[in-house]
């Protein structure tokens, strides 16, 4: 393995390491270092969450879920029904139901700049998943490179042997063959 980030770099990314950035370079580092570099990104990524966030977060999950939408079909069923049937003549938002128009409305209002708020975090979070992941990938390539580069090696050196034991093994064929030839035949 190198021994430095800069000959890691040269060997491995084609790059000086004054030309790499900071994910590249810290990758190098943890393979020199011979650290770890996974992490669980959703821990540090939670706790940086503030309420404002997490009540975002909270929200959108309640109102993009079935039993919240089931629920407030039921409420806009009820609101009809009472309005139309159930109170004919002390309806308090009686057929068109501008009433209803209005707080549908307030609460679009509301609820969409909420949940685009959730998903902006959620594509930040995507993207900060997506670099560690580029790193994981970049240090498990460093290290698959560096096992190939040491099976290389002792690959080559056990060649090295056999062929030495080959030569030696023929330098003693041929030190037989010259006994056998000086010796005469019985």
């Amino acid at each position: 393995m190198h021994k430095t980030v800069g000959e890691l770099a040269l060997h491995v990314l084609k790059k000086r390491l004054d030309s790499l950035g900071e994910r590249e370079r810290r990758v190098l580092e943890s393979a020199v270092e011979r650290k770890p570099i996974s992490k669980d990104s959703n821990k540090a990524f939670v706790n940086q969450l503030s309420f404002g966030g997490r009540l975002a977060d909270s929200i959108a999950r309640i109102g993009g879920s079935w039993t919240f939408i089931i629920s407030f079909l039921v409420f806009l069923f009820l609101w009809t029904v009472g309005n139309t049937l159930l109170l004919e003549r002390h309806a308090f938002d009686p057929y068109p139901y501008i009433f209803l128009n209005l707080v549908l409305s307030m609460l679009a209002a509301i609820q969409a700049p909420v949940i685009m708020m959730s998903q902006n975090r959620q594509a930040e979070h995507d993207r900060i998943d997506a670099e560690h992941d580029y790193e994981v990938n970049l240090k498990a390539e460093i290290e698959i490179m560096a096992l190939h580069e040491k099976l290389d090696t002792m690959r080559t050196q056990e060649i090295m042997v056999i062929l030495e034991r080959i030569e030696a093994l023929a330098s003693r064929m041929e030190q037989f063959e010259r006994t056998a030839r000086s010796r005469p035949p019985a």
